[in-house]
């Protein structure tokens, strides 16, 4: 048990992606035309900021994107992408000094807009949200400002997937590929349009359901799991504890089970609300959390008696699914905090909660394994057999 926890640990330690924030460095920056904006983010690569301002009512978003190009005559770009996290699949509006933007001998700066299929922008045309009010500018501070409006329609109910990029030149009157360097590759993040327009007029229905699918499954899958598998691997062995050991292991089981089938659930309900919206990763570790800890239920109907010869073949089937259900649930958990863009002190309260759970059963497992030893000596027994239940010695 310990050495899952630290494993789990372990694919955990990535940082969380950069989520919308209402202040900072970008809450002073100021627009031309008088334009305003409800929030902004500081994007983590490429000193870049977002400021939109979305109307759920209509659907539309208003954006202005600021960054510096990467060389003077260069380009910059920003993103929704609604099928995935890269370039592939994005819906661009770039910025640059275009000859259609006019101004003669020194081009004025103007934005199209890409359907990006690959890994090359390819034509400028029309996107999959209808695009109006483009203009650019560049500041004499050498930074850009994209301004645009894109109708999101049902795209807008969910957190959306953003890129963006800068380039360091305009030639033959289209973008020059950008370098391939660490922050360029890594200029994504996610953009919570329904977090930030609810900061300003309390909790928005649509967040506190999503809220609500988070910690019935961080409770469930992610704390009340493997409690329940620590009762059963480590409080067995002490006589006294038998049979509490097993009545502790299944509340815990069967109450974590039923709370995380509701946030199970919630997470569908939520994927119906947000159509066009999917997480494919997150998505399929829930459905197999969710398959497996319901044979995990069921198997407890099929138990063979503990002299039974099938027994052993049970517990390997019921331990190793078991394990897998705790090391998937809690994987999940970090992905839809991700996805959530949850405050870093929220991750941190519960990866210091797996430590708690990791240190137990670290100390739990010493513990026992020394009663086991005792036990055998005094026994007069040896570990060379092979246990009839399927368990280490104990």
């Amino acid at each position: 048990m310990a050495v899952v926890l630290a494993l789990v640990l372990a694919l955990l330690a990535a940082p969380p992606p950069a989520h919308a924030a209402g202040g900072g460095r970008c809450a002073g920056e100021s627009f031309s035309a008088n334009r305003a904006y409800a929030a902004c983010s500081d994007l983590p690569r490429l000193g870049a900021s977002v400021h939109w301002t979305y109307d759920r009512a209509s659907g539309d978003l208003s954006v202005a994107f600021v960054a510096a190009p990467a060389a003077p005559g260069g380009w910059v770009a920003w993103a929704l992408n609604p099928s995935g996290d890269g370039m592939p699949g994005a819906q661009a509006l770039v910025a640059g000094p275009f000859p259609d933007g006019g101004g003669g001998a020194a081009p004025a700066w103007s934005v199209r807009t890409y359907n990006v299929s690959g890994y090359a922008l390819g034509d400028p045309g029309p996107i999959a949200f209808p695009a109006s009010d483009l203009a650019a500018e560049l500041g004499a501070d050498g930074r850009a400002r994209l301004y645009g409006r894109l109708k999101l329609g049902p795209y807008g109910a969910g957190v959306l997937n953003q890129v963006w990029q800068v380039g360091a030149a305009v030639t033959g009157g289209a973008p020059a590929p950008h370098a391939m360097g660490a922050d360029n590759l890594a200029a994504k993040a996610k953009l919570d349009l329904l977090r930030s327009t609810a900061a300003a007029a309390g909790a928005d229905s649509a967040t506190r359901k999503r809220n609500i699918h988070g910690v019935l499954n961080a409770v469930s899958w992610g704390v009340l799991l493997p409690t329940g598998a620590i009762f059963a691997r480590y409080l067995k062995t002490f006589k006294s504890a038998d049979p509490a050991w097993f009545y502790l292991h299944v509340t815990c089981q069967l109450v974590g089970y039923g709370v995380g089938v509701s946030g199970w659930a919630t997470g569908i309900n939520l994927g119906k609300e947000s159509k066009g919206v999917t997480y494919t990763d997150h998505r399929n570790i829930g459905i197999a959390v969710f398959a497996l800890g319901t044979l995990q239920v069921l198997a407890l109907f099929l138990r063979p008696k503990k002299e039974h010869k099938y027994r052993a073949y049970w517990n390997m089937y019921h331990h190793s699914v078991g394990y897998t259900v705790i090391v998937l649930g809690v994987v999940n958990i970090f992905k839809g905090m991700g996805i959530l863009g949850v405050e870093q002190r929220w991750r941190t309260a519960y990866i210091a909660a797996v430590c708690v759970l990791a240190v137990a059963a670290a100390a739990l497992e010493a513990v026992t394994w020394g009663v086991v030893v005792r036990r055998r000596k005094a026994e007069g027994k040896t570990f060379s057999s092979a246990p009839a239940n399927g368990h280490l010695p104990r």
